[in-house]
């Protein structure tokens, strides 16, 4: 039940996460500046300059927007152009992302049995954290190319100094919530990453596996049929996962002699 309620939970926030993403490519003003009015007062604004990632605008104090559309994509700005394709490259990632992560939560009916549903899970996560970490490089890049500007000590003529817009806030704030759910969808399934393997216990003829060792299995034979045994006489390792096929019947050792298994290994 708590493994179906982080993965419900990775689910909502990734989700919230790229809608947030998608809306900021349509949105207005990423950056934004104004002109104050008569004798350069700042109190009273007539003019707005504010760009996206598709126009560039200027408004006037009687609200009337004039619109210039950026030409073809080869002669684009160069960072526009990379941010857009950053942005892209996220949102693609983490259409996938979505898809793998819905057929491989717990709470779904399909995508195969358990252990395929958490590799998808995995993968699903996977996606999410690189598309994540591509959408916050896109952003990075256009804060970048503002504050160079805006914290430059003198700038050409025609040049303005520009501010941050609600989109980057916006966008920020979706890539902290897909990288938490990605989070959420990995800590379900990291023994998808490293796998739990068995310790071996022999008591007499029987043979017992323990599920709490890792990285390597313990084989162990011991004298007796105690049910708890006195001695440990003898004692192999070998790497990787153990499992019932794998595991035929121990000998028992003695004290003097070694059975031929372990003396092998």
């Amino acid at each position: 039940m708590r493994k179906r309620f982080i993965q419900v939970c990775g689910f909502l926030i990734s989700t919230l996460g790229w809608l947030f993403v998608l809306c900021t490519m349509a949105m207005d003003f990423w950056r934004i500046t104004q002109i104050g009015g008569q004798g350069g007062s700042f109190i009273i604004k007539v003019a707005w300059y504010w760009s996206n990632l598709w126009k560039d605008c200027f408004t006037d104090s009687t609200a009337v927007t004039n619109c210039r559309d950026f030409p073809v994509l080869w002669s684009v700005t160069t960072y526009v152009q990379g941010v857009r394709g950053l942005l892209m490259c996220g949102l693609t990632l983490g259409f996938f992302a979505a898809v793998l992560c819905f057929l491989g939560m717990e709470c779904t009916y399909i995508g195969g049995e358990q252990q395929s549903k958490d590799k998808m899970l995995f993968a699903g996560a996977v996606f999410h954290f690189a598309g994540g970490v591509a959408d916050i490089a896109a952003y990075c890049l256009y804060i970048n190319r503002i504050a160079r500007t805006s914290f430059a000590p003198s700038l050409a003529p025609g040049i303005l100094r520009y501010d941050l817009g609600p989109p980057i806030f916006l966008g920020l704030v979706g890539c902290f919530c897909i990288l938490l759910g990605a989070i959420f969808y990995a800590v379900t399934v990291y023994t998808v990453v490293k796998p739990k393997s068995r310790v071996v216990y022999a008591y007499g003829g029987r043979t017992y596996m323990d599920p709490r060792s890792r990285g390597r299995s313990l084989y162990t034979g011991y004298y007796g049929a105690y049910s708890r045994p006195s001695r440990l006489y003898g004692t192999y390792y070998a790497s990787g996962r153990s499992s019932g096929s794998r595991i035929s019947k121990l000998s028992a050792t003695t004290p003097e002699k070694m059975s031929a298994r372990d003396a092998f290994v």
